[in-house]
């Protein structure tokens, strides 16, 4: 659950803007929802994720991990399904390791349906 672990990590205002951007978007799912910058497709490595962009007052951009199930029955229809997320300094890259890391939960998603995060 490192996106439950995540999100418990940042300061309560970062979690409550990260939760209205999601808010948002399961209102008015993609592309219906341009995102504004605080709702980003990911490229490269990253591609088939989606971002949650919020700077924090924390002076951190904070990064939740997510992907989209469409039809999902086990989920009970069309989902936002967050897999991860990162805090990382104003103006400064994400680490490669992050990044693999949440490579390696949404293939685990895809295996179990569900993220553990263990080893």
């Amino acid at each position: 659950m490192p996106a439950i672990r995540f999100l418990e990590s940042v300061p309560l205002a970062t979690r409550a803007g990260i939760h209205a951007v999601l808010d948002a978007v399961a209102e008015a799912p993609p592309p219906a929802f341009s995102g504004g910058g605080k709702w980003e497709v990911m490229r490269d490595e990253m591609a088939g994720y989606y971002e949650v962009r919020v700077k924090g007052a924390d002076k951190k951009n904070h990064r939740l991990f997510c992907v989209l199930e469409r039809d999902a029955d086990d989920l009970g229809g069309s989902s936002i399904v967050v897999i991860d997320g990162l805090s990382k300094p104003l103006r400064t890259a994400a680490k490669a390791k992050d990044y693999a890391r949440a490579l390696k939960y949404r293939t685990e998603f895809q295996k179990r349906r569900t993220v553990l995060g263990r080893g």
